[in-house]
This record gives C-alpha cells, sequence and structure tokens, in this order.
C-alpha cells in the first residue's frame, strides 16, 4: 500500500501543513493550501464553511455509510523560539523526524488522513461502499468541539474517526471538561482596619480548603472525574491598602459519564454547605472567539464526555481494518479532550479516536512526529477506509 513513492508523498505534505502558521483564528493560509491540496488529490467535493471549516469527500458508486475522518488545523503558539532547536514553522526533517509546532497535534495525522484517502481512491477507484470525509477544523484549541458543530450539520456522518494522537491505539471513550469559576464577595474597607469590612479572599481560601476533600467518582476506563484549581484573582488588584471585596477561581473539573451541570454543581453546594461564607457565585463561563472568516464562535465552557463499548460495531471494524495493515491495535482512551465531545457526546454519533504519535508530544517545545508513527498512521487510515466502507 505504501510504496516508496507514496512514503515520499506524505512526508512531504507532513512537513508543508507544519510549515505553515495556524494559529487559533488564522488558519486561512493552511485552509487555502489544504483546498490545493485536495483538488490535486481529485477530491469529488472541497467545501470551506462559515465557520472556516474545510471539508473535503470522495464517493463510492455502492451504497454505504458516512465516514467522516476527523482533524483540526489551529495549533499552539511556540512563543519561545529560543527553547527550539530550529524554527518551528519551518518543518524541519531530521533523525526520522519531522518537527514544529502541529507536527504531532495534529498535522502528522492530517497529512496521513489526507493521503490515505488519495491513495484509496487510486486503488480502488469508485468501487467502494459509502462517502468518505476529512474534516480540518478551526479553534479547536480553544473551543473544542464547538466549530465541528457545523461540520456535522453538513456531513451527517455515520461513524468518526478523529485522528488525535493515540499512538496508534483505538481510543474508545474521553473525559468531558467543565470550566468552574467560583467567586466570593465581601465589604471593602482600609487595610488597616479590617474588622470593618469582609475578605473575600478568606472565604474563597474556605471554598478551596472544602474542594480539596472532594472525593471524584470513577469510572473503569476513563479514571477519576478530577476538580482542580486553575487559577484565582482578588479585586481590587493591585490591592493598594485596600480589604479585597472580590475574588474569583477558576476550577477544571474533568468530567465521567452521567455527570452534567446540574450534578456537579450539586456537588459544590453540598461541599460549601455551612453558612459562614458571606456570598459566593457559581457558573460556568461562555467563551468568545473570532474566526479568520470574520465569523464568532460562542460556546459555554462545558464539554460532554464519551464512551463506545469495546464491543461496538465500529471498533471491532476498526481493529479488523488495523490489523489488514499489519498493526497491533490496543483499545485506550484520551486523557484530554477533542471534538469527540461534540460528535459522540452531543450527537451520539459512533466515534473513536486514532491516530499517530503520542499524546505526551502535543504542545511541547521541540515538538515532533516520527515518520515511522506517520506511516503506519496512513497505513491504519487505509485500513480504516478498507474496513468500513466494504472493499476486498
Amino acid at each position: 500500500m505504501l510504496t516508496e513513492e507514496r512514503k515520499m508523498k506524505l512526508k512531504l505534505l507532513a512537513r508543508d501543513l507544519v510549515s505553515i502558521k495556524s494559529l487559533s483564528g488564522e488558519e486561512g493560509e493552511l485552509v487555502e493550501y489544504l483546498q490545493k491540496t485536495m483538488e490535486f488529490f481529485s477530491f469529488q467535493s472541497i467545501e470551506v464553511d462559515e465557520a472556516g471549516n474545510i471539508i473535503g469527500g470522495v464517493k463510492g458508486e455502492h451504497s454505504g455509510k458516512k465516514i467522516l475522518l476527523d482533524a483540526h488545523l489551529d495549533t499552539v503558539p511556540a512563543e519561545d523560539k529560543d527553547k527550539w532547536e530550529k524554527d518551528p514553522f519551518t518543518g524541519a526533517i531530521r533523525d526520522d523526524r519531522i518537527y514544529g509546532r502541529g507536527a504531532s497535534d495534529m498535522k502528522g495525522a492530517l497529512a496521513a488522513m489526507l493521503c490515505a484517502v488519495a491513495f484509496f481512491k487510486e486503488d480502488y477507484g469508485k468501487d467502494f461502499s459509502g462517502e468518505i470525509y476529512i474534516s480540518g477544523i478551526v479553534l479547536e484549541e480553544f473551543l473544542e468541539g464547538v466549530a465541528a458543530r457545523k461540520v456535522s450539520e453538513k456531513v451527517n456522518p455515520d461513524f468518526v474517526i478523529i485522528g488525535e494522537a493515540s499512538d496508534l491505539r483505538i481510543n474508545i471513550g474521553q473525559r468531558g471538561r467543565a470550566e468552574v469559576v467560583l467567586e466570593t464577595f465581601g465589604r471593602p474597607v482600609h487595610s488597616s482596619q479590617p474588622q470593618f469590612g469582609h475578605n473575600a479572599v478568606y472565604d474563597m481560601v474556605k471554598i478551596i480548603e472544602r474542594i480539596k476533600t472532594f472525593k471524584p467518582s470513577k469510572h473503569l476506563l476513563l479514571g477519576e472525574g478530577i476538580l482542580e484549581l486553575t487559577d484565582i484573582i482578588s479585586e481590587p488588584y493591585p490591592g493598594a491598602s485596600v480589604v479585597p471585596s472580590y475574588c474569583r477561581a477558576t476550577f477544571d473539573r474533568r468530567l465521567l459519564p452521567g455527570e452534567d451541570k446540574e450534578i456537579i454543581f450539586k456537588q459544590i453546594d453540598e461541599l460549601l454547605a455551612g453558612g459562614d461564607i458571606l456570598e459566593w457565585g457559581i457558573s460556568i463561563p461562555v467563551l468568545e472567539r473570532p474566526t479568520w472568516r470574520n465569523t464568532t464562535l460562542i460556546a459555554e465552557q462545558f464539554l460532554l464526555p464519551w464512551v463506545i463499548a469495546r464491543d461496538h460495531p465500529l471498533v471491532k471494524m476498526a481493529e479488523e481494518g488495523l490489523k489488514k495493515q499489519g498493526l497491533d491495535p490496543q483499545l485506550g482512551h484520551y486523557s484530554f479532550c477533542t471534538n469527540g465531545s461534540h460528535y459522540a457526546g452531543e450527537k451520539g454519533i459512533p466515534t473513536i479516536g486514532f491516530g499517530p504519535s503520542r499524546e505526551s508530544l502535543a504542545h511541547v517545545d521541540n515538538e515532533y512526529i516520527e515518520i515511522e508513527q506517520l506511516e503506519k498512521g496512513c497505513r491504519g487510515y487505509y485500513g480504516l477506509l478498507q474496513s468500513l466502507c466494504k472493499t476486498n
């Protein structure tokens, strides 16, 4: 399946994708490149939606399922270039690795998907069942699953394969994520006479101490539902001889199946019961981000968990397809959030994760993808299409 010529095409495509800077909200140049690439690979449909996502598709001559291979286009910044051995936006190739921001998260996987579909189309023509789509999603690093809503509306897939790094495992779930904001409100006075006011920070300290006693639920596959402090700020700031009248703390709440907003709010209410805190509030913030197409995505910071059964037909067909390509698939799960929070969590679409490289290489200095992983990822996607699109 992967000739030497095809391996070179894959490697050079991955290098090119990494070399195109595509920070969140600045993915336009990469989308333009992908349009040309899909045209070169003779995709039958290519569309850029109002959010700036790109969707390319090919269709077989036999009826069958709609398969969506999902990737995101944006990367986190590479702010301290002095810590990088090579420019993070050149796609440097050395030591059998491709280096650069997004190499593992997740332009290597995107290159593998594109090449797998192109090679599959070369080998089978239209002699396969169903439809195959690749989505390049924008703003995923800030708003997981939000821009993906546009894609599921357009494609309405039967099965989704998330391409986030899985070390070539079949990932069958992930925890969800809620950003939980707790606020305390006091009475400001001059700090030389604190007895006449009420310090909102002291109340927040009580809250934090009680939250540290939180005993999370556990899931056999996904682990514990975390509640962890990530930032805290008081007002006025700087506090020039003023007792702070306001304090805000943000917590990362990792969600397990069955946990919703009502449950997590109730858990915190129970932790804070006692009446010794003057006034407090709880909320989940709403985030707004502009897209490169000058539209705005708005979403509450609440992402659902998801799990697919080990014996689900999608999992079984995925195992079969990967084995066809000489891979030895193991089952696993993601520790971070993905667009699966929308496809599987919100829409209930059968979803798995499969991608080259490792989670631990995402967002790090000197990010890279091993070329061996890239090639195995491409073979894996090809095998998944063989299985899911009912070819011989």
